[in-house]
């Protein structure tokens, strides 16, 4: 699986700018079809950062979430300000 067809968009709301002030995590919709390690994959490749670990989630609207902790030496603001997020 391609990383541009595994991301699909970041996700940008009240708590997820709390989690990226706090506890260093971005919050991407990701295709249903992709696991843990495509997602890692794909948030390595694109943003040219490493990443500790990741949670998946499929909300009640049927869209697959993923929280994806950084790893200490970057930085979640600095990726989000990169995308225009925040």
């Amino acid at each position: 699986m391609e990383s541009t067809d595994v991301i699909f968009y970041p996700l940008m709301t009240e708590s997820a700018s709390l989690m990226v002030e706090k506890d260093n995590k971005l919050i991407f919709i990701v295709n249903l079809k992709a696991g843990k390690t495509d997602v890692k994959k794909a948030v390595e490749e694109l943003y040219e950062v490493r990443v500790a670990k990741i949670t998946i989630l499929i909300t009640p609207q049927g869209q697959k979430k993923a929280f994806v902790k950084l790893t200490p030496e970057y930085k979640a603001s600095d990726v989000a300000i990169k995308l225009g997020i925040l």
